[in-house]
This record gives structure tokens, C-alpha cells and sequence, in this order.
């Protein structure tokens, strides 16, 4: 299949199980491209600014599967591994990616401090939980070199700020962050904080 037919029968599958499990509220349902997809793909801005040989990628928190599926579809040279503890979430998620049939994505069902003697070159989160939180449990599992990404709504320098000793903590620090905004008629600004080690 084509990427484009692939993204099809993605928000195909995805329609179905979020019929029956609400892996998205039903009004975002008409937004799942807008809100969702594109937001999920906004990190080719990254790729874009801070071009590698990226192998490895973690999405905790991945509920639904965003970040994590998005990415696996557009990039299959990636090894994206998602997590989350709830499990009818990372069933649902495990079926669309056997349905699409991609080798390069595996769910698990735990909570991401239980992962031990991993590293990855990329870590992502998408409306988990606040910056300070999810630096303390990404930073252990990141390899040097590698980058944390967290996707935010707009106006994310006061939650920066309050993340100040977390991040000094863990020895990480805001690197960069990329502003954009989603395909809607009404205005949404997002960022990327890009975060690395010191």
C-alpha cells in the first residue's frame, strides 16, 4: 500500500475501535486527521532542524496510539515502541498495527518507570502529564545524543519555568522550541519542547 492509502485504512480502523473504546472523545472524532494525525506528524520539524540517524523511539503515554502510530507509519526506518497502563488502549493499539500490518511498531502495557536496561535515541509524549513529570521518567531511558520531545499547547514558558529543578535534576535542558499550528479553521498554536541532556 501507499503511505497515503496506509494513513486511510489507519483512520479507518481507528474510527471502528474508538466506536466501542473512546480512544478519542466522539466530538474530536471529525478532527481525528487535524487534531490528531497532523499534530502526531508535526515532529518532522524536528527531523528537519536536528537531522540523524534516528533508530529508536519511545512514545509513553501512548493512549491511543498518538504520537506513536503516526510516526510509525511515516517513518518505517524508525523502532517505535509504545507505552501506556491501560490495556484495552495498548490492545486496540496492537490490533491497528497488526491490521496495517507494521513491523516496526510493538505497544506494551506497563508504566514506563518498570522499563529497565533500555535506551532510545528518541522520546515523545503527547498530553500525558507535565513537563517536570515526564522528564524525570524519559531522561534515564534516553541515549546521549538523543532528544525528548514533548508536544504542548501554546503558552508552555510558565510550565517550563515551574520545570526548572526537574530538569536541572536530571541533568536535561530545553534545547529548543518549535511552534506550529494545526489544519483548523480556529486557531491552535502547539509546540515541540525539544529537550537533551547537559
Amino acid at each position: 500500500m501507499q503511505r497515503n492509502e496506509v494513513f486511510n485504512k489507519y483512520q479507518e480502523l481507528f474510527l471502528e475501535k474508538n466506536h466501542f473504546l473512546n480512544l478519542i472523545s466522539k466530538n474530536d472524532e471529525k478532527y481525528l486527521y487535524e487534531k490528531h494525525i497532523f499534530d502526531s506528524l508535526s515532529i518532522k520539524h524536528f527531523f528537519e532542524k536536528y537531522p540523524n540517524n534516528y533508530k529508536t523511539l519511545l512514545d509513553i503515554g501512548t493512549g491511543g496510539g498518538f504520537p506513536a502510530l503516526p510516526i510509525a507509519i511515516e517513518y518505517p526506518e524508525i523502532s517505535v515502541v509504545g507505552i501506556d497502563s491501560i490495556a484495552k488502549k495498548i490492545n486496540a493499539i496492537t490490533d491497528i498495527a497488526k491490521e496495517l500490518n507494521l513491523k516496526n511498531f510493538i505497544a506494551i502495557c506497563d508504566r514506563v518507570e518498570n522499563i529497565k536496561n533500555k535506551k532510545f535515541d528518541i522520546i515523545t509524549s503527547r498530553a500525558v502529564a507535565k513537563i517536570d513529570i515526564i522528564v524525570k521518567y524519559a531522561m534515564p531511558l534516553l541515549n546521549k545524543g538523543g532528544y525528548l520531545i514533548i508536544y504542548k499547547a501554546k503558552n508552555v514558558q510558565d510550565e517550563i519555568k515551574s520545570a526548572e529543578f526537574s530538569l536541572k535534576k536530571n541533568k536535561a535542558k530545553v534545547v529548543d522550541i518549535i511552534e506550529y499550528q494545526l489544519p483548523t479553521e480556529e486557531v491552535y498554536e502547539r509546540n515541540l519542547v525539544i529537550i537533551s541532556h547537559v
